[in-house]
């Protein structure tokens, strides 16, 4: 099953008391839950389920790989906005500051 998730809701996937271990990479969200490399969603000390490793595993030469063998069971969403809001009201509010000031440099 596939799912949207958001950064916060990635962080509960931590793998601690029970919950499922998840990490993110390049927007993608695997499943190591079932990987004892991943026992109480740490692993070995270098890795932390519940977070996008995405810049720690960049230089990484396996990542692909190695990741691949993992279910994919969502896709992160690039900001914490409630599911169903978009960012057109920031565009919007820019387009609007921006209108408002050439129109105070153009009554100067």
């Amino acid at each position: 099953m596939r799912e949207s998730m958001t950064r916060d809701e990635l962080r509960q996937c931590d793998g601690r008391d029970g919950r499922r271990a998840c990490f993110a990479v390049n927007g993608k969200v695997y499943d190591v839950s079932d990987s004892p490399l991943w026992a109480n969603g740490d692993h070995r000390g270098a890795h932390q389920a519940g977070s996008d490793l995405t810049e720690e595993l960049r230089s990484a030469p396996h990542v692909r790989s190695v990741i691949e063998r993992f279910p994919v069971i969502g896709e992160l969403e690039t900001t914490n906005a409630p599911r169903g809001s978009s960012g057109r009201w920031i565009v919007l509010a820019g387009g609007i500051l921006a209108a408002g000031v050439v129109i105070l440099l153009l009554l100067k």
